[in-house]
């Protein structure tokens, strides 16, 4: 699996606590599951929930949250884009430890898509693949208004 060590160095490099203590940031790979389906080849997804945990966290939840909602548009835009997913996107809880620090725990639903070919001479190679960029969703630019009985642009 590779989007928990991708996130994991995302993590380190815009949170500055976990850039500068690295063992405060705990990742576990709960309830995973594979899907395939019977045909000419064996590639599968992987779906899985990514259990983040970071201890002592003295900083307000946003300097988590937003560097995972970038990540997340990037590496996993489904689960923001599906209106049942979306509220569901990220799931915390914290132990709040004293007036300065809490033990945060972040649950998010990722997969990953497998495509696995035969190798010469036997075995397989397994390619763990990007999402598919996303279609551009800000709509059309370069718009002008032109007025009835003008030829310019307004």
């Amino acid at each position: 699996m590779k989007k928990p060590t991708n996130l994991r160095s995302h993590l380190q490099q815009w949170v500055p606590d976990l850039a500068r203590h690295p063992d405060k940031l705990h990742m576990f790979v709960n309830k995973g599951r594979v899907s395939s389906q019977f045909g000419s080849n064996l590639s599968y997804e992987q779906h899985y929930q990514l259990e983040i945990i970071v201890t002592d966290f003295g900083e307000p939840t946003d300097v988590l949250n937003v560097p995972i909602l970038i990540w997340i548009s990037e590496h996993q835009p489904d689960i923001l884009l599906s209106p049942e997913s979306k509220s569901r996107a990220i799931e915390f809880e914290a132990e709040i430890i004293d007036a300065d620090k809490a033990d945060v725990r972040i649950v998010l639903e990722l997969s990953e898509r497998v495509i696995v070919n035969p190798t010469e001479g036997g075995g397989y190679s397994c390619t763990h693949v990007d999402e598919p960029p996303l279609p551009d969703l800000t709509g059309p630019t370069g718009w002008q208004m032109i007025y009835p009985g003008s030829d310019e642009p307004e």
